[in-house]
């Protein structure tokens, strides 16, 4: 039996993995932002994103569901400072964490919170929300999502009155 030598070390090993699965993944898996060519190509692969344009969003991984119909999206989003989502809905929930900045998060039918790094959220199926940076630094946010296929991950509603 062959013994490694003490320099080996699984770190590279896991790059070049991964290097793989990234240049083997297809387009809509990876980055949602680029050149406007990048964009007009992605937008005919897969359904439309309302918040696409207004915040920084990056498909991290998107996989089939073992729900039929479904499937998992998982977004990383930038919201400047001082900038909010607008009220949007998704087709599916959304579970989300706070990575960086001071997030506040309007929910339809719950009272508004104050969601900081390390906070966590959740957001039922076709709930309208808005979710704003408070600043000074730009908001992160990490999303899972577990959606229908073949529909829009966010769409603006129109007209929607906070109570």
């Amino acid at each position: 039996m062959r013994t490694l030598s003490k320099s080996f070390s699984l770190i590279p090993v896991t790059a070049l993995a991964l290097a793989l699965m990234l240049s083997a993944a297809p387009a809509s898996a990876q980055t949602t932002q680029g050149a406007a060519s990048d964009r007009t190509s992605a937008a005919s692969e897969r359904p439309r994103d309302d918040l696409a344009g207004k915040l920084v969003r990056r498909i991290i991984q998107r996989a089939p569901s073992s729900i039929p119909g479904r499937e998992i999206v998982q977004v990383e989003t930038e919201i400047p400072a001082g900038v909010e989502s607008g009220w949007h809905v998704h087709p599916g929930e959304e579970v989300g964490y706070i990575i960086a900045g001071e997030v506040e998060m309007k929910v339809e039918g719950r009272p508004t919170v104050i969601l900081r790094a390390g906070d966590g959220f959740l957001i039922p199926p076709r709930t309208p929300h808005n979710a704003r940076d408070l600043g000074p630094e730009t908001g992160r946010m990490l999303s899972t999502y577990i959606v229908e296929q073949g529909q829009p991950l966010a769409s603006f509603v129109g007209q929607h009155v906070e109570k």
